[in-house]
């Protein structure tokens, strides 16, 4: 029990860092879903550049990169700027790194759904006269979303899973500390592996337990036209047959 209570506080910067990055990364990822797939060929490279530079680097190197530059360019930039108490903050770049790092996978996932779009359902809205907006946001977009949903649920959950390296990448200030920067800091105590670090795992279930249920009630609702309305229960009595009389 005492575990459960010291590892409270540190969890909520894991949700933290997750909170602020999926939001974030969501509407990231659709502009560069609809770049990769677009005919203009700057915003596609462009959507393809960053896509194939975030998914094919690990994320821990992505996030001593992003500290080592952040530290470059505090003398010449951030200090005079009078910012580089905020730019060089956990808090700060830790949800950076992330929500670029989503942003490129989930927006392959949305590429893949965006393909996956049966060209019958445009054709039909082109043909009811609708214009380019009305057909995204009437037939692309949800068929997109819809299709796209149960991979990126697994993201979302992968994303706030990955929160556990940030404090292993970036400095702890204060009593920042995560979920296994604590479990760790215990251990050093005690030697108790299995407690401190099977309690910090147990957070990390709950909580993910807790965004697959969020992540199934929108797919609930994404999909609730195809869902079947169940007749209630009924109790069918067959009268007699009439008996002829003579």
């Amino acid at each position: 029990m005492h575990d459960v209570i010291v590892l409270a506080k540190p969890a909520l910067f894991n949700v933290y860092f997750a909170l602020v990055s999926i939001p974030i990364g969501f509407p990231l990822a659709i502009f560069l879903a609809l770049g990769k797939g677009s005919r203009n060929t700057l915003y596609s490279v462009f959507s393809r550049a960053f896509i194939y530079a975030f998914r094919g680097s690990p994320l821990f190197i992505q996030f001593f990169m992003f500290y080592s530059i952040m530290l470059a360019l505090n003398r010449p930039l951030w200090k005079p700027l009078g910012i580089d108490d905020f730019v060089l903050h956990p808090l700060f770049l830790g949800p950076l790194v992330l929500v670029l790092n989503t942003a490129a996978y989930s927006a392959e996932i949305f590429y893949g759904a965006l393909k996956s779009i049966p060209n019958g359902e445009v054709e039909a809205a082109q043909a009811m006269g609708m214009n380019p907006w009305n057909i995204f946001r009437k037939v692309t977009w949800p068929n997109m979303l819809r299709l796209a949903w149960p991979a990126y649920s697994n993201e979302m959950v992968f994303l706030f899973q990955a929160t556990s390296i940030v404090y292993f990448t970036l400095p702890v200030i204060d009593d920042q500390k995560d979920l296994l920067n604590m479990a760790g800091e215990l251990f050093e105590k005690d030697y108790n592996l299995f407690l401190h670090f099977g309690v910090a795992g147990l957070y990390f279930l709950v909580i993910s337990m807790a965004l697959f249920w969020a992540a199934g009630i929108v797919q609930q609702r994404l999909n609730r036209h195809l869902h079947r309305k169940k007749k209630p229960f009924s109790i069918r009595i067959f009268a007699k047959p009439r008996q002829l009389t003579s």
